[in-house]
């Protein structure tokens, strides 16, 4: 009998019931994202994903939604206003679940997206940039922090079937 070690993609973490985020994972995190029996992948870099990873995608038949092909090309430029609207419009519908959000290193661009989701969730903003500088680690970026603070939760829609933690 062998044992298969399940090892994470960096900076993996749990938003919520379902809903994951993480940097782009290599083949040696496969066998832990299909353990999460993953439906939905909101990728968030300017660049397409590895092709190992969107093969994996492919097999397991899980739905990829490439939104950074919206924004800036310029990975110091904060996320926009409309990729942050259309991740939440995905983030807050169940039937999506479960969900990983991602980008190339799951710091800034995922941060920022998970940073706007705890605001509508009316956390605090101390506590909403306690959890992005975990990730951020060294490199916090105050571009996104600031983003964080002025993102008007008002133009996210709200679905009336949303998660339960909403």
């Amino acid at each position: 009998m062998t044992s298969q070690h399940l090892i994470p993609p960096l900076n993996f973490g749990m938003i919520e019931e379902d809903l994951y985020r993480s940097g782009q994972p290599n083949e040696l995190n496969f066998p832990f994202l299909e353990k999460l029996g993953l439906k939905t992948v909101v990728w968030l870099a300017p660049e397409e994903p590895n092709q190992r990873f969107l093969d994996f995608v492919d097999d397991q038949d899980i739905h990829l939604y490439h939104l950074g092909v919206v924004s800036s090309m310029n990975a110091w430029d904060p996320i926009t206003e409309e990729v942050v609207q259309e991740a939440s419009e995905l983030i807050l519908t169940p039937q999506n679940y479960p969900m990983i959000v991602m980008c190339n290193l799951g710091r800034h661009r995922t941060g920022t997206i998970v940073g706007c989701l705890r605001k509508l969730q009316r956390w605090n903003l101390t506590s909403i940039f306690e959890e992005y500088r975990r990730y951020a680690g060294p490199k916090v970026r105050v571009l996104n922090e600031q983003f964080i603070e002025l993102f008007d939760t008002d133009l996210v829609r709200v679905p009336i079937d949303h998660p339960k933690w909403l």
